[in-house]
């Protein structure tokens, strides 16, 4: 027997005596009968969660739509957030200081978005005074943007440069963080086609 014929038979035999294990696999998983299927139920559950957006303010998020977790996935994140209206304060502000391309363009970053609710804290000449400022809004904007993709994990005692190269710092665990000690994640992990978004609470202003 040559070794070409050989290996073709060590082939054939091995597919002989591993088939039947796995049909049995997905035999006691399709029927509920042993622990296969529960255990990987659970397996599954985790990892969503793991991986997948959190957060309180994670429910007010369109289930499907251009908006949805699904619709922002597939687009750059300056597109993604001015689908979702709860960012449409953000989304202006980033217009107005001319950055939606070099987002859109960026790869593997992660924003750290401030809702409407946060730009409301702000009192209005103040906010006004700063949209009406490219310097300083461009100064404050970028400072949200982090150049590279960030995991819960890393949020959990990190500090990171920022594209405005000052630095942000992040504290918290499981679903509860706060960025620089005063603003919330309210929804956090949500990625689009070339960023992660972490929505926050409050506006972030650089030292």
């Amino acid at each position: 027997m040559n070794t070409q014929t050989f290996r073709r038979a060590s082939v054939a035999v091995t597919a002989a005596v591993l088939l039947p294990l796995g049909l049995t696999a997905c035999s006691a998983e399709a029927s509920g009968d042993g622990a296969a299927a529960p255990a990987a139920a659970s397996t599954k559950a985790t990892a969503m969660t793991a991986d997948g957006p959190f957060g309180p303010g994670c429910a007010s998020v369109p289930k499907d739509g251009a908006g949805s977790f699904d619709g922002m996935a597939k687009a750059p994140v300056a597109t993604a957030a001015s689908n979702n209206p709860e960012l449409s304060t953000l989304v202006t502000a980033v217009k107005q200081a001319g950055l939606v391309d070099t987002l859109n363009n960026a790869e593997n970053i992660t924003v750290f978005a401030p809702t409407n609710a946060a730009f409301a804290k702000i009192p209005k000449a103040d906010l006004d005074k700063v949209l009406a400022d490219k310097a300083m809004l461009t100064d404050i904007l970028t400072y949200h943007v982090v150049g590279q993709k960030l995991t819960p994990k890393q949020l959990e005692n990190g500090s990171f440069e920022t594209l405005q190269k000052g630095r942000l710092t992040t504290q918290g665990s499981g679903e509860s963080f706060t960025v620089n000690e005063s603003a919330k994640v309210v929804c956090g992990n949500v990625p689009t086609a070339n960023a992660t978004v972490y929505v926050i609470d409050t506006v972030l202003m650089p030292k």
